[in-house]
């Protein structure tokens, strides 16, 4: 019995890679081999990207909180270790919220935190 080269399969499993590819520059996005690689290439960096997003978004409440903090006359550091003395236990991604959207409630936080370090 002859081998089947252009079977459904084989032209199914090309034209998904190359649906995938599309808008890669160059080669990448026409040519079968090239394509396969660089879609794989980045299906992986995609997994790792959203790993690396939450530490992304970690920096970016750290920084708007120490900006806040400091609007209130207390570093990032000292405020978030009066946090732990006073055992006030709010994630870093609800205080940057709290920063934004309701300055006045910020505020009291940031006192209890004072309170605690005795600053």
């Amino acid at each position: 019995m002859s081998r089947a080269i252009d079977g459904n399969k084989r032209l199914n499993r090309r034209k998904k890679i190359l649906k995938q590819a599309k808008g890669f520059s160059g080669r990448r996005s026409t040519n079968f081999k090239a394509a396969r690689d660089a879609v794989t290439q980045a299906l992986s960096d995609a997994y790792v990207g959203r790993r690396d997003k939450k530490g992304d978004m970690r920096s970016i409440w750290i920084a708007r909180l120490n900006a806040a903090c400091r609007e209130q006359g207390i570093s990032y550091s000292r405020f978030i270790d009066g946090l732990n003395k006073a055992g006030v236990i709010i994630n870093r991604k609800a205080l940057s919220n709290m920063a934004i959207e309701d300055p006045e409630a910020f505020k009291a936080v940031v006192d209890t935190a004072k309170k605690a370090i005795g600053a």
